[in-house]
């Protein structure tokens, strides 16, 4: 894949990518849900996929269960097709939003299901259950039933019962989106680090980039159906390659046209962060390994940790700066609104990007 070197294996994992696919497409119809994505996913790493509502980042994670197939292109797991088997024939588990448990069945005996059908002797069943939920924190609740669990209990029992079959990948199809913000924070922690305890390859779909910065080794960003950019979180966030994927992981602000070149110097788009920009005074010295541009404070939003400033420049458009509030309270910041302010950034913060988008290999 363009802009992901190869690595070596960790100890104890395959040089086979976990996960391959290869221009894959699907089509409801008329309508191309996933077009012609090529991607690989590395033996034990935690991978997510991120993107909006009708991405295809969901559709592909159906493919790859086996719940859909590709109507071209092929899916291999560890090396070999699996583009037309059923998902029992696949060696991957899913992980839902809703959770699925069977509400009739307790906790011990939710997780134990998969290894029943399997015909996992009994002792043996009782050890692994036991096993996975002391590891996700849920020992001693073996009896329980679904209904006497909080939001976050049952997700972990989900993942308790997906785990225990011992899948080579795991899949996770939005799996925090019930939970309360906390709760998702904390299970956003306990994940990986469940992730990194079984060594098993996790793919993560998303549309919340927050969690997939929080939780990824590598994502993928989707968008109409193709992957805009592959990467880890502190590459595609620090440097997104397309309008989309600077605007949709995290925010960011864009130059173009003539306030690029009365900016920057040049044509083009370019992309700087909100929080890489310093507010100064119209008249503060600019180094000169750095840019600026003035303007005027047309908005400011006090957010307790930090302050938003939107600024209106000069040179025409508008710039989002965000700043911490290490010794600003709020009536400080609200009072800086409608100040003329001199923006500066250190130019390495500065990054040109593809205007048409289009998708990555």
């Amino acid at each position: 894949m363009a802009g992901n070197p190869s690595v070596a294996p960790a100890p104890g994992r395959s040089a086979v990518a976990a996960v391959t696919l290869e221009g894959v497409t699907k089509r409801f119809g008329d309508v191309v849900g996933v077009d012609a994505v090529d991607l690989e996913v590395r033996d034990g790493e935690f991978f997510s996929m991120l993107g909006p509502s009708g991405s295809g980042k969901t559709t592909t994670l159906r493919m790859i269960a086996g719940f859909e197939l590709p109507t071209s292109g092929r899916i291999l797991l560890h090396g070999e097709d699996v583009s037309a088997r059923p998902p029992f024939e696949r060696d991957v588990n899913t992980v839902f939003q809703d959770y699925a448990l069977f509400p009739h069945m307790t906790v011990g005996q939710n997780v134990a299901y998969g290894l029943m059908v399997r015909k996992v002797p009994g002792n043996e069943r009782k050890r692994r259950v036991d096993e996975i939920l002391a590891m996700v924190r849920l020992e001693g609740y073996q009896t329980r039933r679904p209904n006497q669990l909080s939001g976050g209990q049952r997700q972990r029992v989900a993942l308790a019962r997906a785990l225990v079959n011992r899948p080579r990948v795991l899949l996770l199809d939005e799996p925090l989106g019930a939970l309360d913000l906390k709760l998702r924070e904390e299970m956003q922690i306990e994940l990986k680090a469940i992730q990194q305890q079984v060594g098993i390859t996790f793919i993560y779909v998303t549309h919340d980039q927050e969690e997939a910065l929080t939780m990824s080794d590598r994502l993928a960003v989707f968008n109409g159906g193709r992957i805009e950019q592959i990467g880890a979180p502190a590459d595609v966030y620090e440097r997104p390659r397309t309008p989309f994927v600077a605007g949709f992981v995290g925010t960011s602000n864009l130059l173009r046209g003539d306030v690029a070149r009365a900016v920057v110097g040049q044509s083009g788009t370019f992309t700087v962060r909100p929080e890489k920009i310093r507010l100064a005074t119209p008249d503060a010295a600019v180094g000169s390994d750095e840019m600026s541009a003035t303007g005027r404070i047309r908005s400011v939003v006090y957010l307790g940790p930090d302050t938003r400033f939107v600024v209106t420049l000069d040179a025409g458009t508008e710039l989002v700066v965000t700043q911490q509030n290490l010794a600003t309270s709020s009536t400080d910041a609200l009072a800086l609104d409608g100040t003329a302010v001199r923006l500066i950034w250190k130019k390495q913060h500065i990054f040109a990007i593809e205007e048409s988008g289009g998708g990555v290999a």
